[in-house]
């Protein structure tokens, strides 16, 4: 088990998904994301794996959660900055995570 002082140390924000671009690049289908995270953190890179569920046109203008302070991460030709979160559907495809209303940029999940 962890502790709450352990859990408050995964820094979880909510974003609004900028840009979204097909990721050929990638070894398994993914997508490429700009999520802003408004000021502070500013606009980070994501790469996710969500084209199941997903096309780039439709995630412009979504809130999302993502961790903020993991070290950057090389996908291929991209630093991936952020890791946006979601939850595998019965298939075990990624659902994205997000707020159920419209909430500013940059809250945090506790």
């Amino acid at each position: 088990m962890i502790t709450y002082e352990d859990f408050a140390k995964v820094d979880i924000r909510v974003g609004r998904i900028t840009r979204a671009e097909p990721f050929p690049e990638a070894r398994k289908p993914a997508l490429k994301l700009w999520v802003d995270f408004g000021d502070g953190i500013g606009v980070k890179r994501s790469s996710a794996q969500i084209t199941r569920h997903y096309e780039p046109e439709g995630l412009v203008g979504r809130q999302v959660l993502a961790v903020v302070n993991f070290p950057p991460r090389q996908i291929g030709p991209v630093l991936s900055e952020v890791l946006v979160l979601g939850v595998p559907d019965a298939e075990g495809h990624v659902v994205l995570i997000g707020p159920g209303q419209d909430v500013p940029l940059g809250g945090r999940l506790f």
